[in-house]
């Protein structure tokens, strides 16, 4: 698996849109504007990813991505369910996506379908892997959404949580451009119209919140999203 400027680009702005969120609980102590759902959402990806952990080695810093993805999040959810004084701030009535309806079981029936057609079967260890990984696919493309949610009914969005989202929307921006290239650079690695499609709606959820964090950095005032309210 190699590497390009790109990928590069792309795993370091991830990473560091997760140290910006650890930074944003620490500091403030508090998860107002968090979505615990988004979070949740992102270990169950990481986890259903990243099970050629234990089956396949690619490098070093593979392997050492994969655990800090799965450990950063798992931090993250911890910290907002069960430590105080953070718990206790999260609000749980603004955060209402019904993530495991509408994001999980969707993406979870839409990735069966995908393998089925695309020939892959249910009865070994490798097909169950592929399949984990289509379903990880599809459910990374809408992730994001009940973090968006949550930052539209609070409007105001504080400048750590501003930040921490538009990296984790130039990540993925960074990843489209990085398969592609190594569609047409990299020897054995062909284009994979699954991971382009849900690249593509993942980075379009994102582009209403970058156009006004763009806007809020170039003015330099408060960041702050519209509302549908009259």
């Amino acid at each position: 698996m190699s590497m390009n400027i790109f990928r590069l680009c792309g795993d370091m702005s991830h990473v560091f849109s997760i140290i910006v969120l650890l930074l944003r609980l620490r500091v403030a102590k508090n998860a107002q504007g968090i979505s615990l759902r988004t979070h949740e959402l992102f270990l169950l990806v990481f986890l259903t990813r990243y099970t050629d952990l234990f089956t396949t080695y690619y490098s070093l810093y593979n392997s050492v991505m994969k655990v800090l993805y799965i450990a950063t999040t798992s931090s993250i959810v911890y910290t907002i369910r069960l430590q105080e004084p953070i718990c206790s701030t999260y609000d749980k009535a603004q955060d209402t996506f019904r993530h495991w309806e509408f994001a999980v079981a969707p993406c979870a029936v839409v990735a069966t379908l995908t393998h089925l057609i695309g020939g892959g079967g249910l009865f070994s260890f490798l097909d169950l892997q592929e399949l984990l990984w289509t379903f990880s696919i599809y459910l990374e493309a809408v992730a994001i959404l009940p973090q968006l949610i949550v930052l539209q009914r609070y409007r105001e969005v504080e400048n750590l949580t501003g930040n921490y989202v538009f990296f984790m929307g130039a990540y993925r921006a960074l990843y489209i451009v990085n398969w592609v290239f190594r569609a047409y650079y990299e020897p054995g690695y062909r284009h994979h119209w699954v991971v382009y499609f849900c690249g593509v709606v993942q980075t379009l959820l994102y582009a209403d919140f970058f156009y006004y964090y763009l806007m809020s950095k170039r003015r330099g005032g408060r960041f702050s999203l519209p509302t549908a309210q009259k």
